[in-house]
């Protein structure tokens, strides 16, 4: 089983905080309803944490592009996935947490 390196602190000088990245690479291994799995279960754990959230939706945008010309159907989940954690970061995130949120993804 092969798990991809997530190189974002090299590209952009972000250091990762979770295993966020490792997480969704183990789970494309055993296709789609793992990363479904993956998801709900890393999403409903952290959704309130701000800076937990933040990443999520960073490895669910590289995930997405990542699969963007190689795998169509892992790169529309990842997509999918992706629009409703920002959406719901969007909608709950306030004062400096969504400042948080702002800076480290653009």
């Amino acid at each position: 089983m092969e798990i991809s390196k997530w190189n974002i602190e090299k590209e952009f000088g972000y250091k990762p905080i979770t295993t966020f990245w490792e997480d969704f690479s183990i789970a494309e291994n055993f296709g789609i309803d793992a990363i479904k799995n993956t998801y709900n279960k890393v999403f409903n754990e952290f959704k309130d944490n701000y800076k937990y959230l933040t990443e999520l939706c960073m490895v669910l945008n590289h995930k997405l592009w990542s699969y963007y010309e190689t795998n169509q159907i892992y790169g529309n989940i990842y997509y999918d996935l992706y629009e409703k954690t920002n959406s719901y970061a969007l909608d709950n995130l306030k004062d400096e947490e969504f400042s948080y949120y702002y800076d480290v993804t653009n």
